[in-house]
């Protein structure tokens, strides 16, 4: 059987050293490519790239996706932090190649997202969410909390209150979604126990992604198919 060639961007990261054990024990997959800022770019091998995975930063983004066009490969990226210009060109480079961009690589994540549009049927209680992450994490709130938040947003049809966003210790990412009436609260909650969960749920959607069109696609595809 023939294998899969990853490309890896981001790989002397902490989600890049992750990503690249997933891979190496995939029996699909080949880490044929590991690319971080420090290296050369080496374009005939680049060439031969199946599918890229990038965990690297939203400054590298535009460069990682002009790549991936001028050979016509699919790009997984799981960064987060960007600018809405940075937003738009995943947007722009989707119209050329297939592009899956997730704040949240989980798979659980992607079924509370789906979940949250069930509290459209109690849409007058109050809501908050909360999120928790490690001391290291640049962004607050994060990709993932933002995310929910527009999701619920849309599901109960009103603006909420921002997310509380807490950051501490060596946590790998907490996050709770809370309805609440004056007679009971309801509370979805979603923990990563550690960082293989994002890396497998992003090799996972680098093998459904191979097989798509180009376009803009989300962690949520991989499990319930794209969106009309």
């Amino acid at each position: 059987m023939k294998k899969i060639k990853v490309g890896l961007v981001g790989a002397a990261g902490r989600m890049g050293k992750e990503i690249s054990q997933v891979v190496a024990e995939h029996p699909r997959f080949d880490l044929f490519y590991a690319y971080s800022r420090k290296d050369k770019w080496d374009a005939k091998k680049a060439a031969a790239v199946d599918v890229w995975i990038d965990f690297s930063s939203p400054q590298a983004l535009k460069d990682v996706l002009k790549r991936a066009a001028e050979n016509k490969t699919p790009v997984v990226c799981g960064t987060t932090g960007f600018t809405k210009k940075e937003k738009d060109l995943l947007q722009q480079y989707s119209k050329k190649i297939p592009v899956l961009w997730s704040s949240n690589m989980s798979l659980g994540v992607a079924v509370l997202n789906e979940a949250l549009k069930s509290l459209a049927a109690i849409s007058h209680f109050d809501f908050q969410i909360e999120e928790i992450h490690h001391n290291r994490k640049k962004d607050k709130p994060s990709g993932t909390a933002i995310t929910l938040q527009e999701n619920l947003e849309k599901a109960v049809g009103k603006k909420l209150p921002e997310t509380l966003a807490v950051r501490g210790g060596g946590v790998f990412g907490v996050h709770k979604v809370f309805a609440m009436s004056d007679e009971e609260v309801l509370t979805f909650e979603h923990s990563a126990l550690n960082r293989t969960v994002f890396a497998k749920g992003a090799v996972q959607a680098a093998e459904w992604l191979i097989k798509q069109k180009p376009g803009l696609y989300q962690i949520r595809d991989v499990l319930f198919g794209k969106k009309a």
